[in-house]
């Protein structure tokens, strides 16, 4: 959600394109070590920003995450203090990036509260891209995924936001649904961590959702 959110502030601030094209590196490549969720790009490619986008949101592509931080700002350590000075700006405490993948590593972590802070500044600062969280499936070089967040097939209300796992972390959904009341609309995230499996993940955040 951080990686996502500094290359839409890019976008915002015009130094990047969603038609401009990126170099893959190798570092970009070597995501492929260690079986994680790829968008399947290599250094022969020049993906677009826009199919880079798709790659890291609907497909979980942390080779597009890494190919998008050298993008915006050369390498990743660079963009990684870009997603610390971020956090620090909005005051989150329980927060420090150590990649823009969400990979584990020492000093990677978050919390519940300061995840679903992060989420909401996408939903409200750049509404333009929210609509990447909500596309069922993305096919690039002939590999279709498709979006792992089970609710988005499940509720018609839910139109996003993100899924994650690692060994540390387990099974984790931020989903934010929209439901019409006679008072009006109204819009609730929920921010499920640490669960078992990705149906246990998604039925936790249904739960939520619908209690709320």
């Amino acid at each position: 959600l951080m990686t996502a959110y500094v290359v839409f502030n890019a976008l915002k601030e015009k130094r990047l394109t969603l038609e401009q094209t990126l170099p893959v590196s190798q570092r970009a490549w070597d995501q492929r070590k260690g079986d994680p969720s790829l968008m399947f790009i290599d250094t022969t490619m020049t993906p677009k920003v826009d199919e880079l986008l798709r790659g890291m949101i609907v497909q979980s592509g942390n080779d597009a995450s890494v190919a998008l931080a050298e993008g915006v700002s050369g390498t990743v350590e660079q963009f990684v203090d870009l997603m610390n000075r971020q956090a620090q700006a909005w005051g989150l405490k329980n927060t420090q990036f150590k990649n823009p993948t969400g990979m584990s590593e020492p000093g990677h972590y978050s919390s519940a509260r300061d995840l679903a802070l992060i989420a909401t500044r996408v939903m409200q600062d750049h509404p333009t891209y929210y609509g990447y969280y909500k596309e069922r499936d993305f096919t690039y070089n002939k590999i279709r995924q498709e979006n792992r967040n089970m609710l988005l097939a499940r509720d018609p209300s839910v139109d996003g936001m993100k899924t994650g796992y690692t060994e540390a972390a387990g099974y984790c959904l931020i989903s934010s649904a929209q439901r019409s009341f006679p008072n009006g609309n109204r819009r609730l995230l929920s921010v499920v961590l640490g669960t078992a499996s990705k149906v246990a993940r998604a039925n936790e955040s249904q739960k939520l959702l619908n209690w709320g």
